[in-house]
């Protein structure tokens, strides 16, 4: 595949303005093929804000990689899953994550 000029509809500008974030890869491979709650979440990504953490969410929910499911209960319970389209970004982070361990220094 060959792309001539990098503007606004390049497949790569695109995929980059969803996953190219610091914590969104980070975020994608620690749901995984689970359901996991927001507090767990939180936990399995060392070092990201609380105010990081709701703002990559709604932005991955909102470009349907990430599914969000909230219960009507006291306290809130809030779980996030990775919508088919988030489950095709697993192998992209699995080559990156391979990447890194076949290069470390």
């Amino acid at each position: 595949m060959k792309i001539n000029i990098s503007d606004e509809n390049c497949p790569l500008r695109k995929t980059l303005e969803i996953i190219g974030g610091k914590w969104t890869m980070l975020i994608i491979f620690q749901i995984n093929e689970r359901t996991i709650r927001y507090g767990e979440l939180k936990r399995c990504v060392v070092g990201i804000s609380e105010k990081m953490l709701i703002g990559q969410l709604k932005f991955l929910c909102e470009k349907g990689i990430v599914h969000k499911k909230s219960f009507p209960q006291i306290p809130p319970r809030v779980e996030y899953t990775l919508t088919d389209s988030g489950k095709k970004i697993l192998p992209i982070i699995n080559q990156i994550i391979q990447f890194g361990l076949d290069h470390k220094s």
